[in-house]
């Protein structure tokens, strides 16, 4: 018989994981995607014989949402952090400067002359951006250099970075978390961004200096192999996304995927891609539990992991 549609009671005010049960009971739509992605993540996160693959884009790392993943980072719950360049230059630059709400309909032209940036409704001004990673990264590097490195792995320079962000500065610093819990953070994009420039003009005058990323994806494969069991949170899509799917291949796939994604399927993007085209490649096992949530990380990814550590018992 098939399962019945339960209507979802919101009047006593119900719990995170409450309201997750009785939206997977409700079965409307994204509802019960949203509902059946917490019941995978908490099987994701509570596994600790798996290691767990955490990739996402910069731009959340603008928002609040970097809050949740420092916590993800921090409690031990994954085991390797992907992302882009603009993780390090929003990470870094927020652990000593305020970012503000702004709004999506403001006049780009006079945000400019205002010296302020508009990242899709939020509003960061220059000297709160880019000033302070030029002024945080030349002693960073300075350090390095010091110390006798030559081939800087973004592994490396990821824990650099959150060596020199303080415990009071860096409480939900995701690079701080890191740099305590020993969790490696790769960059395969590092020359993307504001931290990737300010290595490149250093670089002007050390030019015996380099990036090692051959060194990253040995110690990527070494993970791998090394898995028991292998799993990946992955919010968004382009580098992050891919270069966790794309080691995993190599040992026959994830065993656990969760994805989270706004984009769409149909314009063939490795964005818009569901989980379950990975299995056609081997990127994700046939045998997996795997599921994709269409919505706005920045909404889901708070809902779903208070939901997941209250399941856990958190």
């Amino acid at each position: 018989m098939p399962r019945r549609v339960e209507d979802v009671r919101v009047d006593d005010a119900p719990s995170l994981d409450t309201l997750m049960r009785r939206l997977e009971a409700g079965g409307g739509f994204s509802a019960k995607g949203v509902a059946d992605g917490v019941d995978l993540l908490a099987r994701i996160l509570s596994d600790r014989e798996m290691t767990t693959f955490l990739s996402f884009p910069a731009d959340i790392v603008a928002t609040g949402t970097r809050g949740v993943l420092a916590t993800l980072v921090r409690e031990g719950y994954v085991d390797a952090v992907i992302t882009t360049c603009g993780t390090l230059d929003h990470d870094l630059a927020r652990s000593f400067r305020p970012y503000y709400h702004g709004g999506w309909d403001l006049d780009d032209g006079a945000l400019h002359r205002r010296h302020l940036y508009r990242l899709g409704n939020l509003v960061i001004p220059e000297a709160n951006y880019g000033k302070v990673i030029e002024q945080r990264m030349r002693p960073i590097l300075e350090r390095l250099w010091k110390g006798g490195t030559r081939a800087l792995s973004t592994v490396d320079l990821s824990a650099a970075i959150g060596a020199a962000i303080p415990a009071s500065a860096g409480r939900t610093s995701i690079l701080r978390a890191a740099y305590e819990r020993k969790v490696p953070v790769f960059v395969p994009g590092v020359t993307d961004g504001a931290v990737g420039s300010q290595v490149w003009l250093y670089w002007q005058d050390h030019k015996g200096l380099s990036f090692d990323l051959l060194g990253d994806e040995q110690r990527l494969s070494d993970l791998v192999f090394e898995a028991k069991r292998s799993g990946a949170v992955m919010l968004g899509g382009g580098i992050s996304k891919h270069h966790t799917i794309w080691w995993n291949q190599f040992r026959e796939g994830l065993d656990a995927a969760l994805y989270l994604t706004t984009a769409v399927e149909w314009d063939g993007s490795l964005s818009g891609a569901r989980t379950r085209e990975a299995i056609s490649w081997g990127k994700v096992k046939p045998s997996a539990r795997h599921l994709t949530v269409e919505g706005d990380v920045t909404l889901l990814l708070p809902l779903m992991v208070g939901a997941a550590l209250e399941r856990m018992g958190r």
